[in-house]
């Protein structure tokens, strides 16, 4: 069944009826399958939705509760396990790499520290991680083992160490290694017990819940790139024809720390809410209000993104106002970003299982400009509640 639709907001020009028309002409030209929508303050849900089909075939509709994997949009939740660490005195953003991880830097080097890896300015390279998934019914490979056959082919920083930052998916598995031995449980463990469920994150994980209702990822591809496809990703991934897309089968992600949570859009509005919240959530204080805060400070510039501990913005947007901080999450069949405008207490959520691009930038712009308060607020969902 389709979600209702939203009261309409009075007075002022209605843009979420903009935004609205929007995604209804981008899901109905096959530009994206589908797309979910969520907008929150600190407290509290402000509007939930989804558009178009979370499966092509079945006629499945997108939805608030449909899941996708986060890809890496997982990073924000990666860097508040390694300062909620921090805030707890078990890790010091000063510490070398070497003090957790074997074989990197080169044996000598301890140069690169934690915080380095944190905001992207560890120099570590970024290998196109095309290959770093598994079909949903193959074991995951072991983490450690996993990391040193990456690291075996990119021991040496590639950019300078300390900056301009450059986005590395590696340097996120690397800082995964070393949230696992400074919390001496398995990184997906303590992400989950010091994070996802303190936000009352509980349909969010490092794999598909029995309950969730899968978005199929899609890719649009013309009429014979399936076999090529199929040799460039592992076997059991890419499925049949949709129309002018691929699909992929049901996949995880290998190297959780750099993109592998699966999730809906409802649960990645609490994560969003955690950090306007500045680090509480469900009465839960999961970081320091000023560790919080100094994950949004935007100070090392870099390519393609400007970076905080986690949170980045791309360069043409210094000068944007109200300032803003964000996070995308793309991959094969999925593209997700996630905003904050700290000054307005707004967070704003889009997944969608497209691996094309899709203009968040003017989505998020649109929903920001909702006059938002003039709604009942009996309409929005209490986050603090689970």
């Amino acid at each position: 069944m389709p979600e209702p639709v939203p009261p309409p907001v009075q007075g002022r020009p209605n843009e979420l009826a903009r935004f609205t028309a929007r995604m209804h002409a981008l899901t109905s030209t096959a530009a994206v399958p589908g797309i979910s929508v969520a907008v929150s303050r600190a407290d509290r849900l402000l509007y939930a939705r989804g558009f178009g089909l979370a499966d092509r075939d079945a006629g499945r509709p997108a939805t608030t509760r449909t899941g996708y994997l986060w890809f890496s949009m997982t990073k924000i939740a990666t860097a508040t396990a390694a300062l909620r660490l921090a805030d707890e005195g078990r890790l010091d953003l000063a510490a070398p790499v070497t003090s957790f991880v074997r074989g990197y830097p080169s044996a000598g080097d301890s140069r690169v520290t934690v915080g380095d890896l944190l905001n992207h300015t560890a120099g570590v390279a970024n290998p196109v991680p095309v290959r770093w998934v598994r079909p949903v019914d193959r074991p995951e490979p072991d983490p450690e083992e996993f990391l040193q056959r990456r690291l075996a082919r990119h021991r040496r920083p590639r950019f300078p160490v300390g900056g301009p930052a450059r986005y590395s998916n590696l340097g996120y598995l690397i800082l995964g290694e070393v949230i696992h031995r400074a919390a001496g449980q398995p990184f997906r463990e303590y992400v989950r017990d010091s994070v996802l469920r303190p936000a009352g994150m509980t349909r969010t994980d490092f794999g598909y819940q029995d309950e969730v209702d899968r978005a199929v990822g899609y890719v649009r591809a013309p009429r014979g790139a399936g076999p090529a496809l199929r040799a460039l990703l592992p076997a059991g991934i890419v499925s049949g024809r949709s129309g002018p897309f691929l699909s992929f089968e049901p996949f995880l992600v290998n190297g959780a720390a750099y993109g592998g949570l699966v999730g809906d859009v409802i649960d990645a509005s609490r994560l969003a809410a955690l950090h306007l919240a500045d680090g509480v959530a469900q009465g839960n204080r999961i970081l320091r209000a000023e560790t919080a805060r100094g994950m949004r400070d935007i100070r090392t510039p870099g390519k393609p993104f400007d970076l905080g501990q986690g949170w980045f913005r791309k360069p043409e947007h210094r000068t944007c106002s109200p300032s803003f901080v964000e996070h995308y999450g793309s991959g094969g069949g999925f593209f997700n970003a996630m905003r904050l405008y700290p000054e307005l207490d707004l967070g704003i959520v889009l997944m969608a299982n497209t691996t094309r691009p899709y203009d968040v930038h003017t989505a998020f712009e649109t929903l920001r400009r909702v006059p938002w308060d003039d709604l009942d607020p009996t309409d929005g969902m209490n986050l603090r509640e689970p």
